[in-house]
């Protein structure tokens, strides 16, 4: 789409943004309704076009041009399906974000301030693969009241058209919802325009693969939100389990290796007694292990795993700190008193204990789905979901207040909290 062209879409989007931010919430939830009863009347017609998509993309992967783990995130089948819509109606039963006291002080009498929750305004979300993404990001706008703008992968681009055909058809049917809040882009032109559009555009969200995520963040003024990597780490302590250690391990590193959330690094306490039966257990599940890695800092979205015996959970901190993409962490002990340091300790969005790294996801947090995982400190951080798509602004009541009376000490503060 050629600048001028993309420039209008994008006003429009901001446009729609404002006209959303007024809707009820009521409507906002008949809106998602009406978009999880189409997607299962529309099924078919996805799978379909996801079907063509899956045999347009099987030549690349052979040559090399995609990888194994974009190509399995492509497929969309009756379980994701299933997810996809569940996930819509989840979100049509959470409480309304927007509008939500958040604070309430009064300043001196008859001024009171108020914190509100608000839209952020215009997304701009550019994904790979994954067609499920539209629907979710979709969804989470509309019930937060943004407007989006999306650009998908083209390797998905037959299962991201009838999406959101599907979508945009549920949308129009309601007569008192605005036109433009949901818009889908498809060139590589289109996310250079899009990353330079700070006039219209709030805030950008990429999900897909390291280099993707860079370029973005290396390429843009707008405010980015997400993580490049995902270097998961599991510390197995010198009093951990060994059958809760298997379980968990196995789970967080074979269930979707592909996942930005699996484990990538195992590091295992010096003294635990367990080491050759868990790391054979581990080798048996089809697991690589690597004792020596040719850096720390690799992300190997498959059934690869590097490992690294330690002297004391002061060093697996130290590493985990050092080497962490600041996703997601875990400890394996029964040591409940190790358990607090590490939690504490650990400086990245999830830190579990005796759990499966899998678990860093917006769906299983009851966030209903997520646009993605912030590994940021500022904002939305861990899995998004409808309160990392908010922001806030203050509101002040009063009756002619002036700031001159206060400097002038003829009136003070009480700064009370309502």
């Amino acid at each position: 789409m050629e600048e001028g062209k993309f420039i209008e879409l994008a006003k429009k989007a901001k446009y729609a943004s404002k006209k959303i931010a007024t809707l009820p919430v009521g409507l906002k939830n008949t809106a998602l309704l009406n978009i999880a009863k189409n997607l299962k009347e529309n099924q078919e017609k996805i799978f379909e076009a996801n079907k063509r998509d899956l045999e347009e993309a099987l030549p690349l992967v052979e040559s090399g041009e995609l990888k194994q783990s974009v190509f399995n995130r492509l497929k969309l089948d009756e379980n994701k399906m299933r997810d996809m819509i569940q996930g819509i109606i989840d979100i049509s039963n959470l409480e309304d974000p927007i509008g939500k006291t958040l604070l309430k002080r009064q300043l001196d009498d008859g001024l009171i301030l108020t914190k509100i929750s608000c839209p952020i305004g215009v997304l701009g979300i550019i994904f790979e693969a994954r067609p499920d993404v539209i629907s979710q990001i979709s969804a989470l706008a509309i019930k937060s009241s943004n407007a989006v703008i999306l650009k998908g992968g083209k390797e998905s681009i037959n299962t991201n058209k009838e999406i959101m055909r599907v979508i945009q058809e549920a949308l129009d049917s309601i007569r008192d919802f605005p036109k433009d809040v949901l818009t889908q882009v498809f060139s590589r032109d289109d996310v250079k325009n899009m990353l330079s559009l700070d006039k219209y555009i709030d805030l950008i969200i990429p999900r897909g693969g390291n280099n993707l995520v860079r370029f973005i963040k290396e390429n843009t003024k707008i405010p980015v939100l997400g993580h490049a990597d995902g270097i998961c780490h599991i510390f197995v302590d010198e009093s951990a389990d060994l059958e809760k250690a298997k379980r968990v391990i196995i789970d967080a590193k074979t269930q979707y290796p592909s996942a930005c959330n699996a484990v990538e690094t195992l590091l295992i306490h010096k003294d635990f007694k367990y080491t050759t039966e868990l790391l054979k257990a581990l080798e048996e599940a089809g697991v690589e292990l690597i004792a020596k890695p040719e850096s720390w800092h690799t992300e190997y979205s498959d059934k690869i795993l590097s490992y690294k015996l330690v002297s004391t959970l002061e060093e697996a901190i130290e590493h985990i700190n050092e080497y962490s993409s600041g996703h997601t962490e875990s400890i394996i002990t029964e040591d409940s008193k190790n358990a607090k340091i590490f939690m504490n300790a650990v400086d990245s969005a999830g830190v579990y204990h005796n759990v499966s790294t899998r678990f860093a996801d917006g769906f299983r947090y009851g966030f209903g789905a997520e646009v993605g995982i912030s590994t940021n400190k500022t904002h939305a951080r861990g899995p998004v979901g409808l309160e990392g798509l908010t922001i806030y602004k203050y509101n002040i009541e009063g009756n002619g207040d002036i700031v001159k009376d206060y400097v002038d000490g003829t009136k003070s503060f009480c700064h009370k909290d309502l």
